[in-house]
């Protein structure tokens, strides 16, 4: 597709979006199959030293209430995963220096000793060693989003952060064999379609094995507060195309979709998408850890936030993919 057609499609509606995505749909099924595989994310840390301009976690926030998960806290959450059935857990926290790459590596090797999962690490900028040592110790992925391939706007939005250090990230990431996840967020200040196509034309170029997209949720204790919501329309025209650009992408209907609009996540998996990512954080913990507000998992049990999961399934009519769900791409050489 030319960038004069990807401009168009992103902001497509009605008819024209709905042809988008279930061509997308088609692409998936015929290079990724029919399962929805599934990751249970524990946010274990809010402890964060960035300032993105967009999150809740910045350290600037003096609002939020900080928590940190000990090691044991989330090996145990790990076994609950695993007792659900899940292949991947997804462990997500903050920029926290208290992490340290030896204490991370610890953690992981306990995880791939006494479970079966896969494990993805999303903590943000790292040294190549940290990434190299978490590898070692047994790491399958990695989700580093890109947020957004305008270098202007990323840099704007992440005050003494570098766009070319995040994108050199990316690619120590893949030098080590790591399944590498991306990904944008929709409806950022100055954002425009051409932008957006940016975004495309990284993702494809890149070949990232995994790629989330969500809308803008504004936390108002951030810069943008009151910025308005991200269109839950241009997500899903941004993720048909980006399964149309690179079909074996891992691509997750994320919980910000749900949070921006019921239902939205049902919408993505009828339109391209293959991975459903629930929020398995303790529930003691899963309220603080406030990137956005709007969060439902806090006001569930573990075992009703994977019923509704299932459920969105089930209405989908797809089978589960209950293994590690790795990249196609990868699968061969994983680490597992």
């Amino acid at each position: 597709m030319t960038d004069r057609e990807l401009r168009e499609l992103v902001v497509a509606t009605g008819a024209a979006a709905d042809e988008l995505r279930a061509a997308a749909d088609r692409v998936r099924r015929d290079t990724v199959g029919e399962d929805i595989h599934l990751r249970g994310i524990v946010e274990f840390s809010s402890y964060c030293r960035c300032e993105c301009e967009y999150c809740g976690l910045r350290a600037g926030n003096s609002s939020l209430t900080r928590f940190r998960m000990s090691p044991e806290q989330v090996l145990a959450a790990c076994r609950d995963i695993a007792g659900f059935g899940f292949g991947t857990v997804v462990l997500q926290s903050g920029e926290d220096p208290w992490w340290t790459a030896e204490r991370v590596a610890e953690l992981v090797r306990a995880i791939k000793g006494e479970t079966p999962l896969a494990v993805t690490l999303s903590l943000g900028e790292r040294e190549a060693a940290d990434y190299r040592l978490w590898r070692e110790a047994g790491a399958d992925r990695y989700l580093l989003k890109h947020e957004t391939a305008n270098r202007a706007l990323y840099e704007r939005l992440h005050p003494g952060a570098s766009y070319d250090q995040r994108l050199r990230c990316q690619d120590e990431l893949f030098d080590l064999g790591y399944q590498v996840g991306s990904g944008c967020i929709i409806g950022l200040p100055g954002q425009t379609p051409e932008i957006l196509v940016e975004d495309l034309r990284l993702i494809e170029a890149r070949r990232y094995h995994m790629c989330g997209m969500g809308p803008l949720i504004p936390h108002p204790a951030t810069p943008l507060g009151q910025t308005a919501v991200g269109s839950v329309e241009t997500t899903l025209n941004m993720m048909a195309l980006a399964r149309l650009l690179v079909p074996d992408l891992m691509l997750p209907a994320t919980t910000s979709l749900e949070t921006a609009q019921a239902g939205a996540r049902l919408q993505a998996v009828e339109g391209g998408a293959n991975v459903l990512m629930p929020n398995l954080t303790p529930r003691e913990f899963a309220g603080s850890y406030d990137i956005y507000p709007g969060k439902r998992a806090p006001q569930l049990t573990l075992a009703e936030e994977v019923e509704r999961t299932l459920a969105i399934v089930r209405r989908a009519g797809r089978p589960v993919g209950w293994g590690p769900g790795h990249s196609p791409r990868a699968a061969a050489t994983s680490c597992n």
